[in-house]
């Protein structure tokens, strides 16, 4: 007999685990002479750890030491975090945000939405258009990349650049010189992305060397840059990525085990420790389709060690050595990206700009 309906499905049924038990967040300036604690409970979900420690690092905090768990559907972490100065934070705006960012209603994660199948998009908000540009780095590019949109009528507001393996990354906002708006003309945004592509490409006629693309939605900036370069490639670096190019005290020691009792891939990073470290790995892991149940980051001196029990999403560790090659050189390509400098001199911008 064919069924005449389906049985009511609540939709908020979905939520009640998350309405029963919000998110805790706890932070505690008295355990811990030397740095703040911060506490987090709550139910695990997808990207959370992402999440946490991007509202950590957009504060500027740095993570000092941190001890991270999520298996059997719960998420529990604690962070050791100091100021850039080394000191606790005890400023009451700073904690009310922390505490409010991470909780009950904190957790909103900016998903980036693209237009498949088109070259061009666009994301056009309020006051500027956001333009998203990879390619190969050269001396003068960016003055070329401001002189085209210059002659075009764009104004620049604002920029991030981002430099590896003499590729970049740029993110650029801009507004009509003249109403001060964003941008929506499909004639004008179409001319501004065939010029700024011929730019990016130069002498070459591989379209894959270059792109201009305008962003559908908002998404983290920091998050931004590193997916584009990671589509890019630019861990492929081969012989353009050489020691030379690095400071010695920058070249990660990056090593992949297996945990056979729990099942897990244990990546294990040693480098020199600087702010947003942790977050350039957990991006990278995240993007990459890992999961991380476990982990232990510790600072000694101007050193960092960082250990992450791991399982690609589909629950398969790393069995290959294929596999584990491919993740070590992303990871290695992330902590680069903030530290690299241009092999040549003449004004190119290293890594972690902010032009405006």
């Amino acid at each position: 007999m064919a069924r005449d309906g389906w049985p009511y499905f609540d939709p908020e049924y979905e939520t009640l685990s998350i309405r029963i038990n919000p998110p805790s967040v706890a932070v505690d300036n008295t355990s811990c002479k030397d740095c703040t604690l911060v506490k987090v409970d709550s139910l695990n979900k997808p990207g959370i750890l992402l999440e946490v420690v991007q509202i950590l690092s957009d504060l500027d905090l740095i993570i000092t030491k941190a001890y991270i768990s999520s298996d059997g559907g719960w998420f529990m972490d604690v962070f050791h975090v100091t100021d850039q100065h080394g000191n606790k934070i005890t400023e009451s705006n700073t904690i009310e945000h922390i505490e409010k960012a991470l909780g009950p209603k904190g957790h909103t994660a900016d998903v980036l939405k693209t237009w498949q199948g088109k070259q061009v998009g666009v994301h056009s908000s309020g006051d500027h258009t956001a333009i998203e540009l990879t390619g190969r780095d050269r001396p003068g590019l960016l003055s070329e990349i401001f002189a085209v949109l210059a002659n075009l009528h764009f104004n620049v507001i604002a920029a991030e650049v981002w430099t590896h393996n003499r590729r970049i990354a740029c993110l650029l906002y801009v507004n009509d010189d003249s109403t001060c708006r964003a941008v929506d003309d499909p004639s004008r945004l179409s001319t501004m992305g065939v010029q700024l592509n011929n730019i990016l490409r130069g002498c070459e006629d591989d379209r894959n060397v270059a792109r201009t693309n305008f962003s559908a939605s908002v998404t983290h900036v920091d998050r931004r840059l590193h997916q584009m370069l990671f589509a890019d490639r630019d861990y492929e670096g081969g012989c353009l990525s050489t020691e030379a190019e690095y400071p010695p005290s920058f070249t990660p020691k990056i090593t992949i085990d297996r945990c056979v009792e729990k099942g897990y891939s244990v990546v294990t990073v040693s480098c020199k420790d600087r702010s947003k470290l942790m977050f350039d790995i957990v991006c990278t892991l995240t993007d990459m389709q890992y999961v991380v149940f476990h982990a232990t980051i510790t600072s000694d001196g101007p050193y960092a060690s960082q250990e992450y029990y791991i399982r690609h999403m589909d629950g398969c560790t790393l069995d290959t050595e294929g596999e584990k090659q491919r993740v070590i050189k992303c990871l290695e390509a992330a902590i680069r990206r903030r530290v690299s400098e241009p092999p040549w001199g003449g004004g190119q911008l290293g890594m972690d700009s902010h032009l405006f």
